[in-house]
């Protein structure tokens, strides 16, 4: 039996984190060991946008005693992941290349939907408890050092996911000089939070009920909780009862009552008042933790990645539904999406071995064509830049900035002139990158082109390659010459970009 050690690792706002994990196909996901280590590397990041050398050296330090855990383990093989705190640096890249040169451990900074997907992940691993709780409507709260993200579900479906930026850490130094001036200091961090949490409800609250939350963050929830958490699922009296045990005490006395540090403590009644203002503004009936951390969702996805681990929860799904909700959002033909979505994947699915890329590119194409006429809600002049802009700015969980950028220039290229590698503007896109946009893009278009008067003509597209053609047989009984004509330039981009010739045929007329 094929056993693999695995080490996860958490550069989090205000701990390091590790857990070293076992998994094999039999045995699933094994905790072996976790350790952590308190360090506020949010507090220079939010408030300068860099980090103390000494603070470096500390991170260097944590790092290089993972380093020994991981060989006393025999651990094969780890990924180690930095979230908000690096997201605010200036010039990370610089302190990631120090780093690696004093650890030998590679940090990579997750984009904020990449962390929150991976979050997610850990707590949708555990089947049974989860999908008893999203049978009503559930939202996921994810409250970190820097930022919260919220996200909704209706049933089985993830149908919207938002981030706030108010962190427990993020708060408490922004309040840190005002709260020597008040005594409600419960009060003064609901005054500070609330106008975001006004504009959420009225954007992402209309008709939808909440009645479950489920809470995935740091050690402090538990820590908070502990008392409540035997089954985990902590009822709205027993939260409030605990609510008001804690939000008139002093930190020292949090630290002393909870056994923590008391730089935690300091965190605890904005946390606190998060949570309470999320119960509030759902109404919700009870609150479930699971005590997953990011590091189960990073092992996780490790595991199901290596085919250790195979879960019945459709994560792409939930991406597809989220990118539904955001083309909902901008108004865009929900016929023309579907029918164009089924042509594009037609032509896909029918050249495999020509194109070379896989189901998480097909998943890419799917978003872009979903996404492809957002711009028009904007400008119906300048559609192509405007969804550009409203792609890039609009993070979809379970997706990575770089996808993002794949998708965005993809869409963008569907409608105007395809840029020159050199003339290529998007940073951290590479030539590999560059050609899988002209690949998806030539698709795009010609799927696109097959739908220009938004009838759906095409009753059924059939595609067949053979001997280095493909061949599109096109069945419709309605006039089709307008899709015919504007072919043209269609076919001649996507010969260029993927070497064959394009035979269109029409199957039936009028």
């Amino acid at each position: 039996m094929a056993v693999t050690t695995f080490a996860a690792i958490d550069v989090g706002a205000y701990e390091v984190s590790m857990k070293i994990f076992e998994m094999s196909k039999k045995l699933g996901l094994h905790e072996l060991n976790y350790v952590r280590y308190r360090l506020e590397l949010g507090k220079g990041a939010y408030a300068a946008g860099r980090l103390e050398q000494s603070v470096v050296d500390d991170l260097c330090e944590i790092l290089t005693g993972f380093q020994d855990i991981m060989k006393e383990f025999g651990v094969e093989d780890y990924r180690a992941c930095a979230t908000s705190a690096f997201r605010e640096l200036k010039n990370p890249v610089i302190i990631i290349e120090q780093i690696y040169r004093r650890t030998g451990i590679r940090i990579e900074v997750l984009s904020n939907a990449e962390q929150h997907f991976l979050g997610y992940k850990s707590i949708a691993a555990m089947e049974n408890g989860f999908k008893k709780m999203i049978q009503k409507g559930t939202a996921i709260l994810d409250v970190g050092g820097g930022s919260i993200q919220v996200s909704l579900f209706d049933k089985d479906a993830l149908v919207s996911t938002q981030n706030l930026k108010m962190g427990s850490l993020r708060i408490r130094e922004r309040l840190r000089n005002l709260e020597k001036q008040t005594i409600h200091y419960d009060q003064l961090v609901k005054e500070f939070i609330r106008n975001d949490l006004t504009n959420f409800q009225r954007l992402y609250l209309k008709e939808r009920e909440v009645k479950h939350i489920i809470l995935l963050g740091d050690f402090l929830t538990d820590t908070i909780f502990h008392e409540e958490l035997k089954d985990r699922i902590i009822t709205k009296a027993e939260f409030e009862a605990r609510y008001e045990a804690i939000v008139n005490k002093p930190a020292y006395m949090l630290a002393q009552e909870m056994e923590i540090d008391p730089e935690y403590a300091t965190l605890v009644v904005p946390t606190m008042v998060i949570y309470q203002s999320f119960m509030e503004l759902f109404n919700a009936e009870a609150i479930w933790s699971p005590g997953m951390a990011l590091v189960d969702g990073i092992a996780y996805d490790y595991g199901e990645r290596k085919k250790f681990l195979k879960s019945v929860h459709k994560f792409e799904n939930d991406i597809l539904v989220a990118c539904r909700s955001i083309s909902k959002r901008y108004s865009t033909d929900k016929e023309h999406i579907r029918g164009t979505t089924e042509l594009a994947l037609t032509i896909f699915d029918s050249m495999k071995k020509v194109h070379g890329m896989g189901p998480r590119e097909r998943l890419l194409l799917q978003i872009a064509v979903q996404l492809h006429d957002c711009g028009k809600y904007i400008s119906m002049s300048d559609v192509a830049e405007c969804s550009y802009r409203i792609i890039m700015e609009t993070e979809v969980i379970g997706l990575s900035t770089q996808e993002r950028q794949i998708i965005a220039n993809t869409v963008r290229y569907n409608s105007t002139s395809m840029a020159h590698y050199d003339g290529f503007d998007t940073a951290g896109m590479d030539r590999e990158n560059y050609i899988l946009v002209a690949k998806l893009t030539a698709i795009l278009r010609l799927a696109n082109a097959m739908d220009r008067s938004h009838y759906q003509k095409v009753e059924k597209l059939r595609a067949v390659f053979k001997d280095g053609a493909l061949q599109l047989i096109i069945d419709s009984s309605r006039d089709f010459s307008l899709e015919m004509g504007l072919l043209k330039d269609k076919v001649e981009f996507f010969e260029e970009v993927f070497g064959i010739r394009l035979v269109l045929r029409r199957k039936r007329k009028i």
